[in-house]
């Protein structure tokens, strides 16, 4: 088992506060859908919006909402049956189902190659992917970056091996990018967009032609067994709050901008990079993230090979 596998597993006892948090809020409740989301999408909109928890009360259900920092966690949170629902990026779905994690792919966005990037400071010397030969490359472990990061690596001929990963969440990343303590950074929106706007970072290269950079929601499989209705009153809600953001990116922009500590302009920039439509899963896209899963085993950053299809739900089944 690599050192990248034991410590995805590790984090799921690290984060032991966020789920004893999330079971407290839930306590005593007879019918909840527990939701976890991070800073930024779909899911913060529709908190701030308020229409799932109308829809739900006329079923007797509740929503307890709890925020993660990134995907790795979130999905520990639903392996250990701390949440029933929320969503990630295509990687650490990938690692959280070769954890045995009771994962279900529910739905998915469409495509947002330019909304991740590899980053450089304004003035390096670094050109071109195939320059960050030897050099120290930021990123968050698990997350779709890292799989940016190999494609990207791989189209310039250039082995993983042959740069050093520097593990880092985003703010400890982008103070070790300010400080030049490494030399590009690897990273998604609005960080992306904010470093951009703050220190004029350039962008080598982003996912495009590269990596599809997927976003999927996800439901534990024992909640979508056991409400499958709702799971589905869920994504509705999604698709509507998603029409509207997408018909109105400025509203959204302001209205997101308060709660991430950014500037309207940067999460509009943020917005139009991503992409809008939320969808039930398709086998083109379990294609997709099937690729991602085998990159990933091939590398030896997960311990087993892994069947996308056999935790891929599709409405009515």
């Amino acid at each position: 088992m690599t050192r990248l596998f034991r410590r995805w597993v590790a984090r799921a006892v690290l984060s032991l506060s966020i789920v004893a948090a999330t079971v407290s809020a839930s306590y005593g409740q007879e019918k909840v859908v527990r939701i976890g989301y991070q800073k930024y999408g779909k899911l913060v909109l529709l908190k701030s919006k308020g229409s799932l928890e109308e829809k739900l009360k006329v079923v007797g259900t509740k929503v307890v909402w709890t925020e993660f920092p990134s995907g790795p966690p979130l999905l520990e949170a639903l392996n250990v049956g701390a949440i029933d629902f929320g969503n990630t990026g295509e990687a650490p779905p990938i690692f959280a189902q070769a954890a045995s994690a009771p994962i279900q792919y529910v739905a998915y966005e469409p495509p947002a190659p330019k909304g991740e990037a590899i980053l450089v400071p304004k003035d390096s010397a670094i050109k071109s992917v195939a320059d960050l030969k030897g050099k120290k490359v930021a990123l968050n472990k698990g997350s779709n970056v890292h799989y940016l990061l190999v494609k990207a690596l791989e189209k310039a001929g250039v082995k993983y091996s042959e740069i050093e990963p520097v593990f880092l969440a985003p703010a400890d990343a982008r103070a070790a990018f300010e400080r030049g303590a490494v030399d590009a950074w690897v990273i998604w929106d609005p960080f992306q967009a904010a470093a951009e706007a703050a220190t004029g970072a350039r962008t080598v290269a982003d996912g495009t032609g590269i990596v599809a950079n997927y976003q999927f929601y996800f439901a534990s499989k024992k909640f979508l067994q056991a409400d499958p209705n709702i799971v589905e009153l869920v994504l509705a809600q999604l698709s509507e709050v998603d029409d509207w953001a997408k018909g109105d990116i400025h509203a959204v922009a302001e209205q997101l901008a308060p709660s991430i500590g950014l500037s309207v302009p940067v999460v509009e920039v943020a917005l139009k990079r991503q992409a809008y439509g939320i969808k039930p899963v398709t086998d083109a896209v379990v294609a997709d993230q099937q690729q991602v899963a085998d990159t990933f085993f091939a590398l030896g950053l997960i311990p087993k090979q892994i069947k996308i299809s056999d935790v891929a739900w599709r409405p009515g089944t």
